[in-house]
């Protein structure tokens, strides 16, 4: 069966048709820039773009946000304006395509589809799947199950917000080398190890593909580190499913 998810970035939104037997694209995905300022109305007017260009009116959609998500409602905005914060922004969303939506934050999002389908396939203990983009996501997992909205790319690490120094926009705008970037990773990711012990970190984002270039380079963290097998879609597979959930069982089924 398929179904559609939308991944809302600070930087790009996209998304496409999951087979949610396989977690995988059921077309190649679509991609349009996320507009600045990234206000609600002009992000969803994209979001409809989005959805439109597969003819999916009136189905129901998954969508992430980069943001913490209670009950649709956005709470957090800190990669696109302060608009979304407080806002019922799957009804918002919903309207302008005319169709049901089911919102979650974006890590979250991710670190299903990895769960389920990916690097963090049948692994029970405490996973930490981190997504490295204009910020950095986190998604917890104990025991195969999420603790959403953990927001961990906001930890203080030195007196700043740590996703300001590790995450791949702090990389592009300080124009740092992979080793000096994998350095600041590895600090980071010490630092998280310290909090939650967890068995495995799953490294998701686009950089992900490049995993290779700063992964080996990262020493002194206990954990087994691992990039995302479904690399830069997971978000779009995470909120597909998030989508069937609602619209076959309780909501929050994922």
């Amino acid at each position: 069966m398929d179904a559609f998810g939308v991944d809302i970035g600070g930087s790009g939104i996209k998304g496409a048709p999951v087979d949610l037997a396989g977690g995988a694209l059921a077309a190649e995905r679509h991609k349009v820039l996320t507009p600045q300022p990234a206000t609600p109305d002009a992000v969803a007017d994209r979001v409809k773009e989005v959805v439109d260009h597969f003819g999916w009116s009136g189905r129901p959609v998954g969508a992430t946000f980069p943001g913490v998500v209670v009950g649709g409602t956005t709470r957090t905005a800190a990669n696109v304006d302060k608009g979304w914060i407080g806002l019922d922004a799957a009804a918002l969303i919903g309207e302008r395509i005319g169709a049901p939506v089911t919102l979650l934050n974006d890590a979250d999002a991710a670190g299903v589809a990895e769960m389920t389908f990916g690097a963090g396939r049948g692994r029970m203990g405490t996973v930490v799947v981190l997504t490295f983009g204009t910020g950095i996501g986190s998604a917890v997992f104990t025991g195969g199950r999420l603790v959403p909205n953990t927001e961990l790319g906001h930890l203080e690490l030195n007196g700043h917000d740590a996703e300001t120094r590790a995450s791949s926009r702090a990389k592009e705008d300080g124009d740092l080398t992979w080793a000096r970037w994998a350095r600041r990773v590895q600090k980071y990711l010490r630092y998280v190890e310290g909090l939650f012990s967890p068995e495995l970190f799953v490294i998701g984002g686009g950089v992900s593909r490049k995993a290779d270039k700063f992964l080996p380079l990262i020493q002194g963290v206990s954990a087994e580190i691992v990039p995302a097998r479904l690399e830069n879609n997971a978000g779009i597979v995470g909120a597909a499913m998030a989508a069937s959930a609602a619209a076959t069982g309780p909501a929050g089924g994922v």
